[in-house]
C-alpha cells in the first residue's frame, strides 16, 4: 500500500459536489477542497442545522440546503454521523447517476448497507478519516466497491488528500482495525497527553506547568517523529541511555501489563465494536 497525496487540485471539477453533512469531518473536508481550488459554486451542502460559517458559504456560490432537484451530482460526500444514516441516505438515492461516485465516511458503514440505501449499481468508495483531518493532517484509508472506475479512484483520491495522506485497501474488512488504529487513535494521543501531565503534578510539578510540558512534549515528539527519516522504535532509542531516567521509565511501560499490552488490548476491543457497528 503506497500513501499518495494528490498534487493537482479540483479547479476543474466536473458537475456539482454534493456534501452529506457539514459537521466537524464535513467541514474539515469543506475547508480542503476549497484551498485547493474548487469551485463554490459546484458545491451543494445538506445539512440540516449549518453553523455560521457553512451559511456564509452561500455569499460565494455555495448551495446550501437546495429546494431544486439536483441532476448533476458527480460526486456525493456523505458525512453523516452513521446513527442517523437511516434518515439521511433515503434523500441522497435520487441524485445517484450513472457514473456518480460516492464517497461515504460514516464509521462502521458497510459498502452493502450503502449500497442497499441508496442503489445496488452505485459506486461507492468507503474511507475512515481521522480528527487531524481539521489541520489538514489527517491520514484516510479507503476501499472502492467493483463498480468504482480507475477515474473515479483518482477523483476519490483528490477529495480525500485535501485532509491528509491516503491509503488504499483491497479488503473491506481491514477498515475495523484501520477505525481501532487511525480512526480513534488520536484518542489515545490526547489521553497519553492527559496521564503525563498528571503523571507531573503527581511527581510535585504545578498543574500549570505539567499541563505545558505534556502538551509540548506529544506534540514536539509527533513533529519530530513526522520529519524524521527513523522509524519510532530509532527515535525511542536514541532518546534512552542505558542505566537512565528514561531507561527507568520504560522498564515500567514496557514491561509485563505496560504499554505494549494495554494499546494493543484498546485496539482490539475498538475493532470488534467496530464490527458490531457495522452489524
Amino acid at each position: 500500500m503506497k500513501l499518495a497525496r494528490a498534487k493537482n487540485t479540483l479547479g476543474k471539477f466536473r458537475g456539482s459536489l454534493v456534501l452529506a453533512g457539514a459537521g466537524k469531518m464535513g467541514g474539515a473536508m469543506l475547508d480542503g477542497w476549497l484551498a485547493r481550488g474548487l469551485n463554490p459554486k459546484k458545491l451543494v451542502i445538506v445539512e440540516p442545522q449549518p453553523a455560521k460559517p457553512i451559511k456564509t458559504l452561500t455569499r460565494r456560490g455555495v448551495r446550501l440546503n437546495p429546494k431544486g432537484k439536483i441532476t448533476d451530482a458527480s460526486v456525493i460526500v456523505i458525512a453523516v454521523k452513521p446513527q442517523t444514516a437511516a434518515q439521511a441516505l433515503p434523500p441522497l438515492a435520487p441524485l445517484v447517476g450513472k457514473t456518480t461516485l460516492v464517497l461515504s465516511i460514516m464509521a462502521g458503514r458497510t459498502i452493502a448497507s450503502v449500497e442497499k440505501a441508496l442503489s445496488a449499481d452505485a459506486a461507492i468508495v468507503r474511507a475512515m478519516p481521522n480528527t487531524p483531518a481539521a489541520v489538514g493532517r489527517g491520514i484516510t484509508v479507503a476501499v472502492g466497491s467493483v463498480k468504482v472506475t480507475a477515474r473515479q479512484r483518482k477523483l476519490a483520491g483528490d477529495l480525500l488528500s485535501a485532509i491528509g495522506k491516503v491509503e488504499w485497501v483491497a479488503d473491506e474488512s481491514l477498515i475495523d482495525a484501520v477505525t481501532a488504529v487511525s480512526g480513534s487513535g488520536p484518542a489515545y494521543v490526547f489521553l497519553l497527553t492527559e496521564c503525563l501531565a498528571k503523571a507531573g503534578v503527581a511527581a510535585g510539578l504545578p498543574t500549570a506547568l505539567a499541563l505545558a510540558l505534556a502538551r509540548e512534549t506529544v506534540t514536539g515528539s509527533g513533529e519530530l517523529l513526522h520529519r524524521s527519516p527513523l522509524d519510532a522504535a530509532a527515535l525511542r532509542q536514541n532518546v534512552t541511555s542505558p542505566g537512565g531516567t528514561t531507561a527507568a521509565a520504560l522498564d515500567i511501560l514496557m514491561g509485563p501489563g505496560g504499554f505494549d499490552a494495554l494499546l494493543t488490548q484498546a485496539v482490539a476491543a475498538a475493532a470488534r465494536r467496530s464490527r458490531e457497528l457495522a452489524g
